[in-house]
């Protein structure tokens, strides 16, 4: 078992401007323990003040025990926000080898930028 810390902003780069869902990691080069798999974004389009659920699949090679989910939001490439949760509190652990999903909820801040379309 062991023990990681999962990014999503590196992972994960909503943009209102392509209106797409796209992954990215911090390092091309790096070998990461988790592979993000894809987002659900519910609902989309989200909105400023309402609650939002980010769905996040991905796989492991390895089981992880505990680690820390951390979530960086940028909007057109400036850091705007971020926060750390116990990953456990998202997700059940231990999670298993293969496929699992962590969920986060929460209410949108009134800095969230404005969507009139969906996120593809």
């Amino acid at each position: 078992m062991s023990r990681f810390s999962l990014v999503i902003s590196c992972f994960l780069f909503v943009s209102t401007i392509v209106r797409a869902t796209d992954v990215h990691y911090c390092d091309n080069n790096e070998e990461y323990e988790v592979k993000v798999q894809g987002v659900d974004i519910s609902p989309n389009p989200i909105a400023r003040g309402q609650p939002a659920t980010f769905s996040i699949s991905a796989n492991t090679d390895n089981a992880i025990s505990s680690g820390k989910l951390v979530i960086e939001v940028s909007y057109f490439g400036w850091h705007i926000h971020s926060e750390t949760h116990d990953l456990c509190d998202e997700t059940k652990c231990p999670v298993a080898i293969g496929d699992f999903l962590v969920e986060h909820s929460q209410v949108l801040p009134g800095y969230t930028p404005p969507q009139s379309e969906q996120v593809a």
